[in-house]
């Protein structure tokens, strides 16, 4: 599961990860939450690069009747969602890379959770599995909204949490977002653990627990 991040980089370091032309003056985010608009790095098969956009996380099936789904659905099984009802169109034809640079997971310990922060190694941004959905309102109203694939934890997140987010590896960002590639086995190739040893991992405060917290005190070690 993934249910909270971390984007807090500046425009420079996120194009020399995601080589995205048009970026827009973003304000740090320490603890972004279900519902809340997202970064997301899109392929504009019209102009034939990559653009940002941002989205609302919890993606929305087109045929839904109710934006309320979205709160469920924030992650899909990477195992399962080229099967799924409301992932499967989405997965064959709308992929993105969620921009964030950290994640939190919690751990039970003696009756409460405890929060821990992930990133990478080096603190660099990177792009987690999406996929992005359109969807109208009965009156009218369109969202853009999306979710983010999970799959089994790697070492370092297992004794944390059973799941992880899918963090994709920067060269096969091309891959991911070419609407050309449709192919299940392509594309399940890429949606596995993260190294472990190129993360990183430390408990910080139970702040985070409330989403309206978007203060650095979310990712400062306990």
């Amino acid at each position: 599961m993934c249910g909270r991040f971390t984007l807090i980089q500046t425009a420079e370091a996120l194009y020399k990860t995601f080589h995205v032309e048009k970026l827009p003056d973003l304000e740090p985010q320490y603890n972004i939450a279900p519902t809340q608009m997202v970064g997301v790095v899109l392929y504009n098969q019209e102009s034939e690069q990559r653009e940002f956009q941002k989205l609302r996380w919890g993606l929305i099936p087109s045929w839904s009747k109710d934006l309320g789904i979205g709160v469920k659905l924030i992650n899909a099984r990477a195992e399962t969602v080229a099967e799924k009802p409301a992932f499967r169109s989405a997965f064959k034809h709308r992929r993105c890379l969620v921009v964030a640079d950290g994640f939190y997971e919690w751990q039970f310990q003696e009756n409460q959770k405890q929060p821990y922060y992930f990133r990478l190694q080096q603190g660099k941004p990177f792009g987690f599995a999406g996929l992005w959905e359109q969807w109208q309102s009965p009156e009218g109203e369109e969202i853009t909204s999306c979710t983010i694939l999970t799959t089994e934890a790697n070492e370092l997140v297992q004794p944390i949490h059973q799941r992880m987010p899918v963090i994709l590896q920067q060269q096969d960002y091309d891959v991911w977002l070419n609407p050309e590639v449709q192919t299940r086995e392509a594309l399940q190739q890429l949606l596995h653990p993260y190294p472990s040893e190129a993360m990183t991992a430390y408990p910080v405060s139970k702040v985070v627990n409330s989403p309206k917290q978007n203060i650095s005190d979310c990712i400062k070690p306990l």
